[in-house]
């Protein structure tokens, strides 16, 4: 049966929908877990990316059963993340539940799949490289200075709501979010896309770099350029003239001078 309830964008304040016990209990179950995973699945993965495979389970496959398996765990976090934004999966979507909860369950599932890609990881004993002194203390740097780019690139945003409770609690509290403005600070001077670049000095950041990490690194390299780019295309559309100064002015991912673009 079809949910008889309006979309997200006709839902106002005294909406009777946003009242009711069940709906609030669902809109904080929702709100809870999207913050629990969201949060856990980030640590776990950066704590991945530093330290290797954590040996959690072990199937005792060979190398040819640890490429495939591990691979496949990859394709179903890439799988899930083309999918879940599809505008038809979403059309399909909001006949059963709300549009406000859409973003939520999107965060939810990412989690529960990094988890799993975390939890269920084989580790190769094929070692690519594995450089000691300066260069394995550079790598080593390389991974903290990725975590205060994050932090300085998520402070400079607006609202940065990586799992998706914004529109949940706007509709709990009747009101609407603000209208998004196209606002150039912090790394954003440098380089369009200072979060992606930090994604990918995290996954290279790794010195012990054995076939199943060389997988996985090459893997979400690809999957981040397609992101970045399909990105670029949905903020031209967004913001229009202003976000095509800003691409003349500065690089995408690759800072190429010591002064701010803008």
């Amino acid at each position: 049966m079809k949910n008889s309830n309006p979309p997200s964008e006709t839902i106002g304040k005294g909406t009777a929908g946003s009242k009711t016990f069940s709906y609030r209990f669902m809109a904080y179950t929702v709100l809870v877990l999207s913050a629990v995973f969201g949060q856990v699945s980030l640590v776990s993965l950066g704590l991945f990316l530093y330290h290797g495979s954590f040996h959690l389970i072990r199937f005792n496959l060979d190398e040819t059963g640890i490429f495939l398996f591990n691979f496949g765990l990859c394709m179903a976090f890439f799988i899930q993340h083309s999918f879940m934004v599809r505008k038809r999966y979403r059309k399909w979507l909001a006949q059963y539940i709300r549009v406000e909860f859409h973003a939520a369950l999107y965060s939810i599932a990412s989690g529960m799949i990094l988890l799993g890609i975390v939890i269920f990881w084989q580790q190769s004993s094929v070692v690519v490289a594995a450089p000691n002194g300066w260069l394995y203390w550079t790598l080593r740097f390389g991974y903290f200075l990725s975590i205060a780019g994050f932090a300085w690139g998520n402070l400079s945003l607006d609202s940065f709501d990586s799992f998706g409770l914004t529109p949940i609690l706007h509709h709990l509290r009747g009101t609407m979010p603000n209208p998004r403005k196209f606002v150039v600070r912090g790394p954003y001077r440098w380089v369009r896309h200072p979060l992606y670049f930090c994604s990918l000095l995290m996954f290279w950041s790794c010195p012990y770099l054995t076939l199943d990490r060389l997988l996985f690194n090459i893997l979400f390299t690809a999957w981040t350029v397609i992101g970045m780019i399909l990105e670029e295309r949905d903020l031209s559309e967004s913001f229009g003239r202003a976000y095509q100064e800003y691409r003349k002015k500065v690089p995408i991912l690759i800072p190429t001078r010591i002064r701010p673009g803008m």
